[in-house]
């Protein structure tokens, strides 16, 4: 990407000379933008890479895109001719690795470009909450301190009428004790389990026994909870349309992998082989 780019400047300078445009009238993808050592570079490869460039680069103007890419093109054809003069084996193995990867990738891009129809989408939204039970989330203040004895002494403090959250500024050692011990809303598997089981047995305005987690021993008052609003279609529509497509995905290459005459051969081989480049040079 950083040869691109500088290609890009290189080819900017150029387009602020030459101008844009390809001559000729009505060109199409076999209309040749330049020639190396035989090796035409078309319109259509220039259309082909610009397709596979990040999209910061596939924002720049067309103009200076062209000339970009071309310019790019040429050079790599230019080192592709330099090196198949040279080719060793190694080279050769990874020059079919890249093929193989490039060809899979598209495949893989035409399965997930399948449109999701709204008959799909509204059949994965009922499966996953037409029968959902809402979650709750919970609003609780705690007051933290080191042992069970100071926990024992602070909920008989709370039982004889003492403000909660005047104790916790007061007592606690935990974060949260400057604002009163509250913590605000959070939904289960947020907290850690003692804590929340201890909260799931509360009503609201209800305080808690003394309770013990990694951290020390809390006095736990429950504040309030309700109950967390199901999404709507349109709220998880981009998510579940991702998630479909990854489905259809999995699905494809589960099907294309069962019709193939996939042999895996029974031979012992050292992982470490993987290492071991020196295999090239036989």
């Amino acid at each position: 990407m950083n040869r691109f780019a500088g290609a890009v400047v290189a080819g900017f300078c150029w387009a602020l000379v030459a101008g844009s445009g390809i001559a000729g009238e009505s060109p199409s993808i076999k209309t040749v933008l330049a020639s190396v050592d035989g090796t035409d570079i078309t319109v259509g490869h220039v259309i082909a890479f610009r397709g596979r460039l990040p999209q910061q680069y596939q924002d720049l103007p067309d103009d200076v895109l062209l000339q970009g890419i071309v310019e790019q093109l040429i050079q790599q054809t230019v080192l592709m001719n330099a090196i198949r003069r040279q080719l060793d084996t190694r080279t050769a193995l990874g020059l079919e690795n890249e093929r193989r990867s490039f060809l899979a990738s598209e495949m893989l891009a035409r399965v997930s470009e399948r449109a999701i129809t709204e008959e799909e989408l509204k059949t994965a939204y009922q499966e996953r909450y037409d029968s959902a039970v809402p979650d709750q989330e919970f609003d609780a203040s705690h007051i933290l301190v080191k042992t069970r004895e100071e926990a024992d002494e602070i909920v008989v403090l709370l039982q004889g009428g003492a403000d909660f959250a005047t104790v916790a500024r007061e007592r606690s050692t935990g974060p949260s004790g400057p604002n009163g011990g509250a913590l605000g809303w959070f939904g289960k598997g947020d907290m850690v389990p003692p804590f929340e089981a201890a909260v799931l047995t509360l009503a609201v305005g209800e305080v808690s026994t003394p309770v013990e987690t990694q951290f020390g021993w809390h006095v736990v008052r429950l504040n309030d909870m309700r109950d967390v609003k199901i999404p709507t279609l349109d709220d998880i529509r981009p998510n579940l349309t991702m998630e479909l497509q990854q489905r259809a995905v999995e699905a494809e290459i589960a099907r294309l992998t069962a019709e193939a005459d996939v042999v895996r051969a029974e031979v012992d081989v050292d992982p470490a082989i993987i290492r071991d480049v020196s295999l090239f040079a036989d």
